[in-house]
């Protein structure tokens, strides 16, 4: 379908290019298909997610474009018209991409609402990790999946359907698509007698990572000569390549806040702020940056002269002026750290800077709380965009948002960081709750 859209397009408007389009539409197709195989655009599976689909498709596009432009250079008699390839790119990836969510959202629907297009699972070991799993297979009925039941041999209840040996005959008997196995309940030589069966009868077999979550992260395989040795893979955040996109982009982007936003509001505020109380204009406060070394953030003042700077602020609290109630609401006074952007000491988007004293206190207590402190700290994160932001009130409320950001650190995208934008955007136009 995609090769059809980018054929027939191709050929409507390349009409006045002077080109043989016959030729070029041969070289677009073999181009298409190249890229396509190298970044596994057509990778998608009824579990991938929207973000994920729309990731691909610019990964697409943006080499797809390289590629046709690369045609011109190769044909004497073509002319180059900008024009004219942006429009053909932009027409391509518009129509794919409607259709490739409108047939990903079809199939969910008709698994729904026709009850096909299932695949049949079962899963080896009655563990907690199995549990949430069989119950994800139950309330995500658009993922399609129809789970027959448990197997184990260390646990008999009124849920298992019997063990191992059972198992094989069960997934013969009832054409079973795809096994899942708990690490925690099977020992190297029924894995080994799993993976077997599987192979001789063409069954998908996958597994479910123990309590020590090790195998939930990404894992890569790597060969000292011919021994295999797996390892953990680093976030894409600590690519050099990344590193140098996301501090263009922020470059790009505090600019452009600075000079558009800034350069006018900063003096409006300043007025506002010394209208009202006393005290310098701008507050800067230390603060733990990426390998939790000191910078200072820099905002807006929005509270009267005090000395009790390390205590977040509560809702109703008297030290907020009306101006900075404002401010606050607004995150107007957060804007003067697109200048710790521009220096480098922050990122537009990442895990928000947190107070020394909240950083003492919960650094030894919360599980994966210092790898927020692997990358550099942002103006705006997921965990603010997802309603964890404001006041700690319970220890649950520093764990939600820690989830956040090591999520937001290990599963890093462009646009991921464009969603936390637009999200940020929205927020600060409706005004949030928590923002006080």
């Amino acid at each position: 379908m995609d090769l059809i859209i980018i054929s027939v397009l191709g050929f409507l408007l390349f009409e006045d290019l002077k080109i043989d389009r016959i030729l070029f539409l041969i070289y677009q197709g073999f181009g298409w298909i190249f890229i396509a195989i190298f970044i596994k655009f057509y990778g998608i599976y009824r579990f991938t997610k929207p973000i994920e689909i729309i990731s691909k498709i610019i990964k697409q596009g943006i080499l797809f474009l390289l590629i046709v432009i690369a045609f011109f250079p190769f044909s004497n008699q073509a002319v180059f018209d900008a024009n004219c390839i942006s429009l053909f790119i932009v027409y391509s990836l518009l129509l794919i991409t409607i259709s490739k969510f409108f047939l990903f959202y079809c199939l969910k629907k008709y698994r729904l609402i026709v009850g096909s297009n299932f695949r049949f699972a079962v899963i080896v070991g009655y563990t907690p990790e199995s549990i949430q799993l069989k119950e994800l297979f139950e309330t995500r009925k658009e993922y399609g999946y129809q789970f027959l039941g448990f197997f184990s041999e260390k646990i008999i209840n009124q849920e298992i359907n019997g063990n191992l040996h059972d198992l094989k005959t069960f997934a013969i008997t009832n054409q079973v698509d795809e096994i899942y196995c708990s690490l925690n309940e099977v020992s190297n030589v029924q894995l080994k007698d799993l993976l077997e069966f599987a192979d001789e009868n063409n069954k998908t077999i996958k597994f479910i990572p123990d309590t020590k979550d090790i195998f939930s992260k990404n894992l890569k395989i790597d060969y000292y000569d011919f021994f295999p040795v797996l390892s953990l893979k680093e976030t894409l955040l600590n690519e050099p390549l990344i590193k140098i996109f996301k501090r263009f982009f922020d470059i790009v982007f505090s600019l452009t806040v600075i000079i558009g936003i800034l350069s006018w509001l900063a003096p409006l505020l300043a007025i506002l702020i010394k209208l009202e109380s006393k005290g310098p204009i701008l507050f800067k406060q230390g603060r733990p940056g990426i390998g939790e070394k000191q910078f200072y953030c820099y905002k807006f003042r929005s509270m009267r002269m005090n000395g009790s700077t390390e205590t977040e602020a509560l809702k109703n609290d008297p030290r907020v002026t009306n101006i900075g109630k404002l401010m606050r609401k607004s995150s107007m006074d957060e804007m003067p750290q697109f200048v710790n952007v521009l220096f480098g000491e922050m990122s537009v988007v990442g895990p928000r800077p947190h107070l020394w004293s909240q950083n003492k206190i919960y650094g030894s207590k919360i599980k994966k709380y210092m790898v927020r402190h692997y990358v550099k700290p942002g103006i705006t994160g997921l965990a603010q965009v997802s309603g964890f932001r404001g006041e700690i009130e319970t220890e649950k409320d520093m764990i939600n948002r820690i989830k956040m950001d090591v999520f937001y650190i290990e599963n890093w995208s462009l646009i991921l960081d464009l969603k936390i934008i637009y999200m940020t955007v929205i927020n600060i136009l409706k005004g949030d709750k928590k923002a006080y």
